[in-house]
């Protein structure tokens, strides 16, 4: 074999074993790599697992739940007899005077003291765990509780004095919305998790009876059966939703903790008893989800109604708004402006009340008073100021004829004081004004030289003020001004006593 060719294959060699290596140090860097995403992926995986261990130990209760007790606990509040009865008689008196009063802390005692939570945690429970014995108890309760209720409260409002005043707490408990469902849910849902923890959070307790206010709406009610039946039936309405939505929250807390339901022996009577249980689930969520609904889409509405008034009509300046009045079920808003609204005016706003989606549908009607237009203001008002003017003219001649008799007045008490006082004494114009102004709470005032004698043969000139005070002053308050003007009345007069006489 030649040199040459000896040459050759070991330059291909060495080509070869180059390119090997490139290759291998290709292939380590790609598993570098795979082995950091790896590494990556199990550093992801395992704060993954260990977020979701935290979250895991950080809400869920199921493991400190005692199932017994809480059915035992709840199924005892059921009853509604004797002493609790007469509390919750005293319970409505109370939050009656409270709403009456509009005392807010009256109101917070009485839901305290109120026993309504029982049959309607019994209602939830009861439906979760197919009992149908029961839920009858719950809804028969509740039932009584409520009818006992409204007639405490009715023969409260009926017959009190000044007890048909219908006060802010009342007006609050009328107009339910939005707020209130989300309160009643999540207040009942707080309250059955705290009823099936492990030793009874009391406090929860107390503060979901504040919050959900099954109390006021009742008394509210009442209320309404003795003077307005608008009232009646908005106060039963947000009652109506924070039954609902309690018992709504027992029933959802119970299933998802996995309370065991109740077996019947007999398969028929099992089967249709869980149908009912499930009938009456549905019919309970049932109006629960429609109000929900409602009061979203309501709110809804609402939202884009003031909007729309904030900042279309009451910001324009071309506009002199009045009222506006919304008719939801006719789809209508109805806009009383003051003075005359041009077309294009009209036709700006129909454009504007597009924009807004919850309200794009709704028919705007408005109202412009013809006999308040602009130019008719203007001359209205011209005419109001220049009347204005002439009365202005008038009150400044009387003025200073009223300053003129005031100063003829003062020359003619001091022409009278100098005809019948020596040239020592004060001007009593100036005394009365300056007493007047030191001491207010003067009604009248008088002073005069006094003639004297103690002894029948010599006789001294003495100084006598006839006062009089004002009525509310008491005693010792008059003794105490008595001195001090007796010794500024000295000061004054240029002598040695003065005697105080009161009227």
């Amino acid at each position: 074999m030649s040199d040459e060719h000896k040459f050759n294959f070991s330059e291909e060699e060495r080509l070869e074993q180059e390119q090997h290596k490139d290759e291998e140090k290709q292939i380590n860097k790609d598993k570098a790599v795979e082995d950091k995403k790896d590494a990556i992926r199990k550093d992801a995986q395992g704060l993954f697992i260990s977020v979701k261990t935290f979250l895991h130990e950080l809400l869920d209760f199921r493991d400190d739940t005692d199932r017994d007790a809480t059915i035992a606990a709840i199924k005892a509040d059921i009853p509604f007899k004797g002493a609790t009865a007469w509390i919750l008689i005293c319970s409505i008196f109370v939050a009656s005077i409270g709403l009456n009063a509009n005392s807010t802390a009256v109101v917070i005692g009485a839901m305290l003291i109120s026993p309504l939570m029982g049959p309607i945690l019994g209602v939830g429970m009861s439906i979760a765990l197919n009992d149908i014995d029961t839920l009858r108890k719950s809804l028969i309760n509740l039932a009584t509780m409520i009818v006992l209720s409204l007639l405490t409260a009715y023969l409260f409002f009926k017959f009190f004095p000044s007890a048909d005043l219908m006060t802010n707490e009342l007006f609050g408990r009328t107009k339910p919305d939005l707020r209130d469902v989300l309160i009643a849910f999540f207040g009942g849902a707080a309250l059955i998790i705290a009823r099936t923890k492990k030793g009874t959070i009391a406090s929860v307790i107390f503060g979901v009876a504040i919050a959900t206010a099954l109390m006021p709406p009742l008394c509210t009610a009442g209320y309404g059966l003795a003077h307005d039946w608008e009232v009646f039936i908005g106060a039963m309405y947000l009652f109506t939703i924070n039954t609902i939505f309690i018992a709504l929250a027992t029933f959802i807390v119970l299933k998802v903790l996995g309370f065991p339901m109740l077996k019947y022996a007999n398969s028929k009577k099992r089967k249709r008893i869980a149908q009912l249980a499930s009938l009456i689930a549905i019919l309970v969520m049932a109006p629960a989800i429609w109000t929900f609904m409602n009061f979203i889409t309501q709110s809804g509405l609402d939202g884009d109604y003031q909007k729309f008034i904030e900042d279309e009509v009451k910001s324009n300046n071309e506009l002199w708004y009045q009222n506006a009045i919304p008719h939801w079920e006719d789809k209508e808003i109805v806009l009383y402006i003051n003075g005359e609204v041009s077309d294009a005016m009209v036709a700006d706003l129909n454009n504007e009340i597009k924009t807004y989606d919850k309200i794009k549908d709704f028919k705007l009607i408005i109202k412009g008073n013809k006999n308040r237009s602009f130019d008719k203001i203007s001359d209205a008002y011209d005419r109001a100021i220049k009347d204005l003017d002439q009365k202005d003219n008038i009150i400044n001649g009387l003025q200073s004829q009223i300053e003129d008799l005031q100063k003829n007045i003062t020359n003619l008490n001091k022409q009278i004081e100098s005809k019948s006082s020596d040239q020592n004494s004060v001007s009593f114009t100036s005394l009365s004004r300056d007493a007047k102004i030191k001491f207010s709470d003067l009604e009248s005032f008088g002073y005069a030289k006094m003639l004297e004698s103690k002894d029948f043969i010599n006789i001294d000139t003495v100084s006598v003020a006839n006062v009089r005070w004002k009525v509310k002053l008491t005693d010792s308050i008059v003794f105490s001004k008595e001195r001090d003007l007796q010794k500024w009345l000295k000061n004054e007069l240029k002598v040695d006593t003065v005697f105080i006489k009161r009227n």
